[in-house]
């Protein structure tokens, strides 16, 4: 027989806030009033639960989590597969399950309308595990929108202790919400919060990093040991800015981090090799067909003398920005998004839309992230002075 465990803040990790719905709790990555202050896109992205988990040990056999998901579709594309549930059983990831029913948001992105259709709870079942006392993790997927219904199990579910372990918070656009990851474990800020031995709150939004005050406050206010922002590709997607307001910008961003977190360890990193726009500005420009999606850069290399950004430019400008700083913040570090994915990666395993990596490469751009980040030489390493 499955008792209910009520689903409580002690039993989620990597949700800044959790909302009361009529069927139970939605997860947010960024708080109200920061939702506020963004627009769609932004409320779309950080309600879908990327790095969020439901944490507690148990002698269970059987695991039941009831949810309503919100899947997004395309207009004329294919749909996006389901979003999947990881099942971790003592740092290992075991069992693997999908959600059903839900809500639907479908957009046209050649006009911007959508149609919103609401649909059923959904249940996402575990069983088979050893009858053990283990501590459980089920990674909710980053790519749909999750309301927490009910937990279940045929053994009590009690909050975990604090291992001690120290908290990542981490900031960037879809590249670190999850794009194309095969699993939320597989994303490569989990990749790399494993890898580092460290617990995560990814604030990676698609379509959303943009050197957004309220997201910096938004980090000002969240306790962290270590912080990374990986600032860029998101600007140059939308052609939101110039050089010269750009490099302000990244100030003021890092300033008011720096009020909440004077000294601890803070890594800015720039974005990994993206040929359309390397030379050429935004705005990025979908085409469609029936294989899906690609991009192409809509900007004129020969606008970056006009103050327009490429990626090499602002590559150029975040090093430069962190270098001046530096001498008197010691505790801030810049890492080159070209060490993470870089050209040669590029032409051995392309961005299969031009844009966005592929399953591999999300694992690899984590791997390569806990080796300069968390490795002994690293800004985030625990020999660090």
């Amino acid at each position: 027989m499955l008792t209910t465990t009520p689903i409580t803040s002690d039993l989620v990790r990597g949700a800044l806030e959790l909302e009361p719905t009529e069927h139970g709790l939605r997860p947010h990555r960024f708080p109200a009033w920061a939702r506020a202050q963004g627009d769609g896109q932004l409320a779309m992205a950080e309600a879908q639960p990327s790095g969020v988990r439901l944490v507690f040990r148990t002698r269970a056999t059987v695991i039941e989590l009831d949810t309503i998901r919100t899947t997004v579709t395309y207009v004329g594309l294919p749909g996006r597969p389901d979003g999947i549930y990881d099942l971790v059983v003592d740092g290992r990831l075991v069992q693997q399950a999908t959600g059903a029913g839900g809500h639907v948001l479908e957009i046209d992105m050649a006009t911007g309308d959508s149609d919103y259709r609401l649909g059923s709870v959904g249940t996402v079942r575990f069983e088979g595990l050893p009858e053990a006392t283990k501590d459980v993790e089920i990674w909710l997927p980053w790519s749909e929108a999750t309301e927490l219904v009910e937990l279940r199990a045929d053994a009590p579910a009690e909050p975990l202790p604090d291992n001690g372990r120290r908290v990542w918070l981490h900031h960037g656009s879809s590249i670190s919400h999850g794009s194309n990851a095969s699993s939320p474990t597989a994303i490569w800020p989990v990749v790399a919060a494993v890898g580092g031995g460290v617990k995560l709150v990814n604030l990676g939004v698609g379509g959303s990093a943009l050197v957004d005050p309220f997201a910096a406050r938004v980090i000002r206010d969240t306790p962290a040991d270590l912080i990374s922002v990986k600032l860029g590709i998101n600007v140059v997607n939308h052609d939101a800015m110039r050089l010269r307001v750009f490099g302000p910008a990244v100030h003021g961003f890092l300033d008011t981090i720096r009020e909440g977190h004077p000294e601890t360890p803070l890594l800015v990193v720039s974005p990994i090799c993206c040929p359309i726009h390397e030379d050429a500005p935004g705005p990025s420009v979908p085409s469609f067909d029936e294989n899906g999606i690609r991009f192409a850069a809509g900007g004129d290399p020969a606008e970056v003398r006009a103050g327009k950004l490429s990626l090499s430019v602002i590559r150029a400008e975040l090093a430069r920005i962190i270098e001046t700083r530096a001498k008197d913040d010691p505790n801030l570090y810049y890492l080159d998004g070209l060490e993470l994915y870089g050209p040669d990666d590029y032409a051995e395993t392309p961005l299969p839309d031009e844009l966005h990596p592929g399953p591999e490469t999300q694992r690899l751009i984590g791997r390569r992230f806990a080796a300069r980040a968390f490795g002994a030489a690293g800004p985030f390493s625990i020999y660090s002075p």
